[in-house]
């Protein structure tokens, strides 16, 4: 019997223990219902929209910067068109065109799986990463001149990364729907999207359970010029 009431009393000492812990942690507050935890998201938001304030003030510095410095500054003409051949393939200046929008959505939020198809798992009724990251590919292999992801245009260095339903681009978080629009050849764009076996995968849970998806042709678009910053962080240019 020793051996069980020993166990017995650790057993109570370690409950007495974790609980002591909890109320430290907690600071005399209830943690699941504590208003400075469930603000989190109001934070992020928060942040993400002086993000974009800051993007804003950035470009309008950026703009007046470069108008300066093309004043007098000595460059022949030749230097010049290579100047703005190397901004348009870097994506920092705006660029009009006929482009094609593709749109993805969640699933409403009833969804059910459609007949034939098993019923759904949470995962299988909305947006994931590898589905922007694919629509974003297909485009580019379509041969799209320039590639805005909501209200933002890619450059070589832009990661498209989602957590949760969320996406985060450049600093600032988007929520669904999402709109990935594209300049270039409108024939080769489709072509492009529809020979891609990743969209051709997320179109089979579009049939199943009803995520959105649309591609329409826009007419004559302008992307803006990208405006954030393009120092590398986590790399070194090739020498």
């Amino acid at each position: 019997m020793r051996p069980v009431r020993l166990l017995t009393i650790a057993v109570f000492a370690l409950a007495g223990l974790i609980f002591v812990t909890s109320f430290n942690t907690a600071k005399g507050t209830n943690i699941r219902t504590d208003t400075s935890l469930l603000k989190l998201s109001d934070l992020i938001q928060e942040r993400s929209r002086k993000n974009g304030e800051l993007d804003r003030s950035t470009a309008t510095v950026r703009t007046d910067v470069d108008t300066l410095a093309g004043r007098d500054d000595g460059s022949t003409a030749a230097e010049d068109a290579k100047l703005r051949g190397l901004e348009n393939a870097a994506g920092t200046r705006k660029l009009t065109g006929r482009a094609v929008t593709v749109t993805l959505n969640d699933a409403p939020p009833d969804a059910t799986a459609n007949p034939g198809y098993p019923d759904p798992q949470p995962n299988d009724l909305v947006i994931h990463q590898q589905d922007l990251q694919a629509v974003v590919n297909a485009l580019w292999e379509g041969g799209a001149q320039g590639i805005r992801v909501m209200d933002q245009r890619l450059i070589s260095t832009s990661a498209v990364r989602c957590v949760g339903n969320t996406l985060i681009l450049q600093g600032r978080v988007y929520s669904p729907p999402y709109k990935i629009t594209a300049v270039g050849d409108p024939d080769k764009l489709h072509k492009a999207i529809n020979a891609s076996p990743p969209i051709q995968n997320y179109l089979l849970y579009v049939q199943a359970y009803g995520l959105g998806w649309k591609v329409e042709d826009d007419g004559t678009t302008t992307l803006p010029g990208y405006s954030g910053p393009v120092d590398l962080h986590y790399a070194k240019p090739a020498l």
